[in-house]
């Protein structure tokens, strides 16, 4: 069990987050399922072997997160990804959050499962507490970006940047501070405890960065920060003052 939610009591855990894993190899499957069985607040529902599998199992088991791989025959994790995404936002009836897995350390695929409407992204050699506390994360509306693959993210859409919004003109210096904490994958809770406010208040400088700078979500809002210099993935967490 990860020290992430140690403190929370069996009581507390009224639902599980509900898991479908998306992956070609049945080995692979088998393993993360089987590292996900520990977490009490984790419940791997369905495995999925194809990209059109993903689609139809994930609307059978109405699950809260897809462990989606990137590289599978016929419809790859990218383009199930964006189906996927665009079905659960046209019916909007049970929000589906994708988390992309894949073994390719490739910025190229990361550009475009956060285009298509992924959360998040995880490298399958992730530490098993790595992969729950970013099931964890996306479920909550939050997003998941691998330190490394953000970094090669970076670079590949800062050359193709064009006609950015100013960030720093069009935020408010409170909400370029929350930009700042999100950016650097800290989760509400956490924003909340550094700049000591409530969540509820965090939550709602959340919306409003989403709101000016016309960002479809969170995964969104930190690619814009990233590609006008805003922000930097390696960049140091402020301290509270």
């Amino acid at each position: 069990m990860n020290t992430e939610n140690s403190s929370i009591l069996p009581a507390q855990l009224k639902t599980k987050t509900r898991v479908l894993i998306v992956d070609d190899q049945h080995m692979v499957r088998a393993g993360i399922s089987m590292l996900l069985s520990a977490e009490p607040d984790v419940e791997v529902v369905a495995e999925a072997g194809s990209g059109i599998e993903a689609l139809s199992m994930a609307r059978e088991y109405a699950v809260d997160v897809v462990l989606m791989d990137v590289r599978m025959p016929g419809i790859d994790g990218v383009e199930a990804t964006r189906r996927l995404v665009q079905e659960t936002r046209e019916s909007r009836d049970h929000l589906v959050r994708v988390l992309i897995m894949t073994t390719f350390d490739d910025e190229e695929i990361v550009a475009q499962a956060l285009q298509a409407g992924a959360s998040g992204y995880l490298l399958k050699h992730a530490l098993p507490t790595e992969i729950s506390i970013a099931i964890r994360r996306v479920a909550a509306g939050e997003t998941w970006l691998d330190a490394t693959a953000a970094t090669r993210l970076v670079n590949r859409i800062r050359a193709s940047s064009t006609d950015l919004p100013d960030v720093s003109t069009l935020l408010t210096r409170r909400e370029q501070e929350v930009l700042r904490l999100v950016a650097a994958g800290m989760s509400n809770h956490e924003i909340r405890d550094l700049l000591v406010l409530s969540e509820a208040t965090v939550k709602t400088h959340v919306a409003r960065i989403l709101f000016k700078t016309g960002s479809r979500d969170r995964a969104s809002a930190v690619a814009l920060a990233y590609r006008s210099g805003f922000s930097l993935p390696n960049d140091p967490v402020p301290k509270r003052s």
